[in-house]
Order: C-alpha cells, then structure tokens, then sequence
C-alpha cells in the first residue's frame, strides 16, 4: 500500500497482511499485481520481501513476485526473494515487448536455472506481451522441472481442466482471475489467486471448501453467488468508470480496515462513488467482512 504522497506505506501493508492471515488465508502473494508491482521499484519489491518475511514470522506459505521484463532482472529479484524467506517465486511472462514463444520460454528455464525454490508461472498474456504458454507447454516445463505452479488468468476455465488432465496433481493449478472462480474450482484447479481476495478472503476459503474438499458444488455455488456482488462492481462498473483496487481500498475503508492508496494513476474514488459503493455493500450484505459464522 502507498500513501498519498506515493510513497509506500509499511505500516498499512504489514497490518493488511496480518489481517488477511488473521482471516485464514493459506498463503500470500507479495508485490503481484495487486500490490502494484509494476509501479514499483526493485529495491522497494525488495523491502516487501523483507517486510513481509518479518510480519508473516512463519505462519503462512510466501510467494514473491520476482518476474520483470528481462531475464537479469528477474535473477536479481529472485535472489533476494530466496534470501528473504520466499516459500516460491512468481515469475509473469515478460511484458511491453513482445519476444517470441521459444525465447519466453527460454526466460523460464534461465530463471529455474537460478532459484531453488518452486516456480509459479504468471499467466496473464491480456497483461503481458500477448504471448502466453498454452496447456502443453506449460506441461513440457513441468516435466522439465521448470514450472510447479500456475496462476492461470484467463476469463475462461479451459486452460485450468486441460492442465489438470495433462499434468494432474504434478503442478498446483490456481486460478488468477475474478470472473470465473467457481467453476475454476469445480474443473481442477487447486486454489484461486486474485485481487479481490483482499476484500473476500473468508468467502473464497468457504468456496474453495465446499467445491474442493467437501465436494460440493451446490453449495460452492451459493458461495459463490455471495462473491458475486463484490464482481460485479468492477466488472459492470456499477459505481462509474474506476479500477478494481480503487474499489477494493475504499471497501476496506468503509470496514474500517483502512486501504490506503494505489501509486498514480490509479486515483482514489471520488466522493459520489464512495458513497455508491456504499449503497451497493448496504445492498449485498457486504457493509461488513464476510463472516464463515454468519455463511
């Protein structure tokens, strides 16, 4: 989190992280696109690296988000990920530019040369160079011992059913976007990683709950539908047109868990939409956290 004057914020981060572990989380993602990576600089990914390594004290599993654009540039990010504790790395495809398939590919097998932790292959090619790693590529490094995790950000669920039947239980399979969580689940995938889980961590446990360990997805469903609410307000842009952490920032704020503030030019809502959202969170029963007890 940052503050007004763009500056990061370590106290507000390392109490949102607490509170999310409080919440029941099973792991964290550090400095992913959420917490605006792309915004920051490496020696401040790297404070995150060392923040997050004091505030966690061992009590969920940290993924760190080391990917940059060039090869060097993720070592580095990587090194210093392993020397603070990182249980695995997030590595993103490599953006802006547009380097081939074989050299992306090339990109990951250089990074697993250098770590010795598990890799999670971010892909999001809407967000990258529009170049992403089909099924059975991804499958080829996993049998390299290149890749151990995915984070699949896809509106679509095909690519997390497809990897589950090549690969199985030989690589954990998340699903990365807000769209489609539900029926990510119920197709394979081993858990759900995204953005909105700052304001809905409880809710998503309880899905993940119901559709993976009880087998039941009409109940996943129902969960699901009380998700949906917090969805729609960015992707119908219910309040006007703002960005989905805007939205997820002034959602704690009216919690009172205090948000913060993303780095320009992600602005804040204005005062009208603050007091829209307000009216939608009265409306869905989302004026307060989700509750499992109250499920």
């Amino acid at each position: 989190m940052f503050d007004r004057e763009n500056r990061l914020d370590e106290e507000l981060t390392a109490k949102h992280w607490d509170w999310l572990i409080r919440q029941g989380v099973d792991g964290l993602v550090i400095a992913g696109t959420s917490g605006e990576f792309i915004a920051l600089e490496n020696p401040e990914r790297v404070r995150l690296f060392q923040l997050a390594k004091s505030v966690n004290a061992g009590r969920v599993p940290l993924i760190y988000g080391a990917g940059h654009y060039s090869t060097k540039l993720t070592h580095e990010l990587c090194e210093a990920a392993m020397a603070n504790g990182a249980d695995a790395v997030i590595i993103i495809l490599p953006y802006y530019q547009k380097p081939s398939k074989p050299a992306v590919i090339r990109h990951f097998r250089e990074v697993r040369r250098a770590v010795n932790v598990p890799v999670m292959l971010y892909n999001n090619p809407s967000n990258t160079a529009c170049v992403d790693l089909n099924p059975r590529e991804v499958a080829q490094l996993v049998e390299e011992d290149v890749l151990h995790m995915v984070k699949s950000t896809y509106e679509t669920v095909v690519p997390v059913h497809d990897l589950s039947y090549l690969v199985g239980d030989r690589m954990a399979i998340f699903y990365g976007s807000f769209m489609a969580a539900f029926e990510a689940l119920v197709a394979g995938a081993h858990g759900w990683v995204s953005g909105i889980l700052n304001v809905a961590p409880q809710a998503a446990r309880e899905m993940y709950r119901a559709c993976v360990l009880e087998n039941n997805a009409r109940r996943g469903f129902e969960i699901w539908k009380k998700i949906l609410p917090i969805v729609h307000l960015y992707t119908y842009q219910q309040i006007g047109p703002v960005s989905d952490l805007a939205t997820y920032r002034s959602i704690l704020n009216i919690w009172g868990l205090k948000g913060g503030y993303s780095r320009d030019p992600f602005f804040p809502l204005s005062a009208e939409q603050e007091q829209a959202l307000r009216r939608k969170l009265e409306e869905s029963g989302w004026i307060e956290p989700y509750s499992c007890a109250s499920a």
